[in-house]
This record gives C-alpha cells, structure tokens and sequence, in this order.
C-alpha cells in the first residue's frame, strides 16, 4: 500500500499544502522528484494525474512531493494574490522541503504547462538546485496562453447555460490579446495579467547549470524554436516529442483519459534520460 504524508511548509507568513510520497526503503533510488502543477482549471484537471505519478514513483523507489502553489488547491492564501514572483519562491520552499526529506538525494523538477514557466524562472534564481528540469508543455508566450484560456472559458460557458453569454465573445473578437481577470472558474490577479502579458520566449533562457528536457506535442513549432534557441547558446536542453490523450482543461471526453498510461510512463522514463 502507498504511503504518503499530507503536510504544511514554508516560511510562517506564506504556508503552502503538499503531499510527500517517501521512496518504498527496498527500492530506493538517489533520486527524488519535485511535481509543479499548472495553473487554475488545468492543475484541477491534472491533479489526479500527478497524484498517480507520485505514486508510481513512489513505488519504484523515487521520493516525491506534490504540492499546492499559494493562493491555489489546498493552500492557503487568495487566488488574487496570484503572482510569477510569489510562486517561484513556493517552488524553493518545496525544493527546500523535499531535500529535507530526501536526504543526498538528486532533485528533479517536472514541471507541467505554467508550472514548467514557473520551473524555469525559479532555476534561474540560483535559490534552488535541481539537477535536472523536465518540462511538459511549457508556457513561452504569455499572450497565447491568456487567449487558449478565454477561448476555452467561451467554450465552456456556450455548452453549460441554456442561453449563451454572447458578451464574452464580443470581447474575444473585440479584444484577442487582452488577459483575462477571469477564466475557467480562477481569478487572475493583476500581478499575473501584466506577467502573463509580458511573458514571451526571449524572457525565459535556461541556464547551464542543469540538464534540461523539453517535452512538446509534434505540431508545437513554437516550443520546437524555443528548445532550438537555448541550444543554439549551447544549454544542455533536448526537444522530445510524445502525443497523450489528456485535455488540459476540460472534464473527460472518450478520447481523452484522466490518467493516459502513456503519458506517465514518458514521464517516468524522461528522469534518467
């Protein structure tokens, strides 16, 4: 049976909620894995995903710990006080407490979508010290990404109600680059809008400091330059391709599974590539 253990760290002002997957002791491997989740409706979509991951990993012999960035999940704090800043000093505490917790151990961040921004931007920082990133779909335009989720906000409102909000239509074909306050059920702060705006690929170079592996659908150009780019200024960064059956932010269809076996199984392997 797994064992886990549900728990509360950081600084006394800025508390966050994680869930720590200790290594089964006959397997134990020296590695140990930090699970950054996205943002709003794609973390709840993906929770139960990354609660399976840990577990396997778990079981093979990987300490793990998943964990609510502030503001967000099960941890305490507003969504409005949302921020890039905030959130890369969550993902240090989370470091922090997992090489607290894994001892000796050589830390991996997986990151998915805006937790693969945030993984980034953090690494930059030199606070933290993962030997390796892996980043699932990453977040490198901000703009694109605030448009994905009103388009995807428009969608869900048009197939809930009866009678459709046509408002939030006119405002997409009104407005296409605006960011959201609002999508899909979470709030963004202004903090975040004005990131989120100014986000674009310029502003998100990996460093050499660890080995980086980018993992994209085969039709994403966009990352595919963005990998090619930090290779060019020679980082250790490599560019994989893998399709999975997962919607980032809506509820199950036939085709798109909670859990897709595929995805946790590239996900397992991309640790010791």
């Amino acid at each position: 049976m797994t064992r886990f253990a549900p728990l509360m760290f950081g600084p006394a002002s800025r508390q966050i909620f994680g869930v720590f997957h200790p290594a089964e002791e006959d397997r134990a491997e020296n590695t140990a894995v930090l699970l950054c989740p996205p943002f709003g409706q794609e973390g709840l979509r993906t929770h139960r995903f990354f609660k399976v991951l840990a577990e396997r990993l778990s079981r093979n012999g990987i300490a793990t710990l998943r964990f609510d960035f502030y503001g967000s999940g099960d941890s305490p704090g507003d969504e409005n006080e949302g921020e890039f800043d905030g959130w890369r000093r969550d993902l240090c505490s989370a470091h922090e407490e997992l090489r607290r917790r894994a001892p000796g151990a050589a830390i991996v961040w997986v990151g998915a979508r805006l937790g693969a921004t945030l993984a980034v931007l953090a690494a930059r920082g030199g606070r933290c010290d993962p030997v390796r990133l892996v980043l699932w779909e990453p977040v490198i335009d901000g703009r694109r990404y605030a448009r994905l989720l009103r388009e995807q906000h428009v969608t869900a409102i048009d197939t809930t109600f009866c009678i459709p909000d046509r408002a939030w239509h006119r405002s997409l074909a009104q407005e296409p680059d605006a960011v959201p306050e609002e999508a899909l059920g979470t709030v963004l702060s202004p903090a975040l809008r004005a990131q989120l705006a100014a986000l674009v690929p310029e502003s998100l170079p990996l460093t050499a400091l660890h080995d980086t592996l980018v993992l994209a659908e085969p039709d994403d150009e966009r990352t595919a330059q963005w990998a090619a780019d930090q290779q060019s200024r020679h980082m250790p960064v490599r560019l994989a391709y893998f399709r999975h059956q997962l919607d980032w932010t809506s509820d199950p269809y036939p085709n798109s599974a909670m859990v897709p076996a595929d995805a946790l199984n590239r996900l397992q392997g991309a640790l010791h590539e």
